[in-house]
């Protein structure tokens, strides 16, 4: 009889994306980067142009609790965001 070795299940992370939308100025976004995640300016301004250009941009990573709270964030800056596993 053959033992089964026992699976080790990974916790996957979670993303939080930040979408394209029709409101928000580019300058404000980059401003919303650098003031909640604390993002040197290159960085946000990158993040910015991904969202812009891409319609999406991945903005932070990490347990599904922390993506809920950054996505709540994001929506209080008036930022349409959303959070989704890694891997999806």
């Amino acid at each position: 009889m053959e033992i089964a070795e026992p699976v080790v299940l990974t916790d996957i992370p979670w993303v939080t994306i930040v979408w394209n939308d029709p409101i928000n100025l580019m300058t404000y976004v980059t401003y919303v980067f650098q003031t909640y995640f604390g993002y040197d300016e290159m960085k946000a301004q990158a993040l910015m142009l991904d969202v812009h250009h891409k319609g999406r941009a991945v903005v932070s990573s990490g347990s599904r609790e922390e993506m809920e709270r950054d996505v709540t964030a994001m929506h209080s800056y008036g930022l349409w965001a959303t959070t989704q596993r890694e891997d999806a």
